[in-house]
């Protein structure tokens, strides 16, 4: 079920952080999300300066044999698919989990794909597959990716607006994601606001340990004098 839009403000503000830092502040606004949410094993990320905040659409795709559906079937499913890109609220990212029992044997991300998610509205991909074409990629379009790979073999859409499940992220249709090169984190939409206070809050905490440790007169004892007795940093 598709989210309430945020205003465009709180988006941009969500940009502003990297990652690890939304799922910092989530420990804190949120504390049941600490173990979950996230994704949990290593993405490409063919560009370091990717951030991506938006709404999640979502398909099931497979490459290593045909649809075994029928061209006009294959037709419907394909329009169907993209009519669910299309859908707002934007902007939109797009998650995709590749079922096949080797993610990644086929693309469904290139030049063309990547041209057409983002004349749709979509930000970038966040897949467990492969992706191809770099050079000729959508200028701007974000991507963390299970794999760089150079076909696309019988790759086709099984299922879309569904529950995916992307490299231990869980995702439903319209989740608010903010996504960077260390990864990707579902952010619920209630507390969403608050992520920007709790954020300046650790990084305040954190910055009293730095600023200790890379001063000339640093040793344990100053070390465990500052120490969070919760551990948390």
């Amino acid at each position: 079920m598709d989210t309430a839009p945020l205003s465009a403000d709180v988006l941009e503000e969500l940009r502003q952080f990297d990652t690890p830092t939304v799922c910092n502040a989530l420990e804190i606004v949120a504390p049941q999300r600490r173990a979950y949410g996230y994704t949990t094993s290593p993405l490409v990320c063919p560009d370091p300066d990717t951030v991506m905040v938006g709404y999640a659409r979502t398909a099931t795709i497979r490459a290593n044999a045909p649809s075994g559906r029928s061209g006009a079937d294959d037709l419907a499913v394909r329009v169907g698919y993209y009519r669910h890109m299309a859908a707002g609220p934007q902007p939109t990212i797009t998650v995709i989990e590749d079922i096949d029992a080797s993610p990644g044997y086929g693309a469904w991300w290139g030049e063309v794909n990547s041209s057409i998610h983002a004349g749709l509205g979509s930000l970038g991909v966040i897949t467990n597959g492969s992706i191809r074409d770099l050079g000729e990629w959508a200028p701007g379009f974000g991507a963390l990716a299970g794999s760089i790979g150079p076909s696309h073999a019988w790759v086709h859409v099984v299922e879309y607006d569904v529950t995916v499940t992307v490299h231990g992220m869980t995702v439903r249709p319209g989740d608010l994601i903010h996504a960077d090169r260390h990864g990707a984190v579902v952010v619920p939409a209630d507390v969403a606001v608050d992520i920007p206070g709790a954020a300046a809050k650790i990084a305040a905490a954190e910055r009293i340990l730095i600023d200790a440790a890379r001063s000339p007169d640093f040793s344990i004892d100053r070390l465990t004098a500052l120490l969070d007795p919760k551990g948390d940093h």
